[in-house]
């Protein structure tokens, strides 16, 4: 019977700190997906300024 007991200690612990985790992942989920969200934003407001065209490194600029 103690085996038992010391078997669901144990067991109920684990589930504790996986429930801990859990938490975490999903607080720092929503942290990179509220980013990525800014992120993307940012890019689409400075596309539309910069009307849709892309500079690439190895291009001149186009007053060159």
């Amino acid at each position: 019977m103690q085996n038992l007991e010391e078997q669901i200690a144990h067991l109920t612990r684990t589930v504790e700190d996986l429930s801990d985790v859990v938490a975490r992942q999903q607080a720092e989920i929503a942290t990179l997906t509220r980013r990525v969200q800014m992120l993307m934003q940012r890019e689409a407001t400075r596309d539309q300024d910069t009307g849709g065209s892309a500079t690439f490194g190895n291009e001149r600029p186009p007053h060159y």
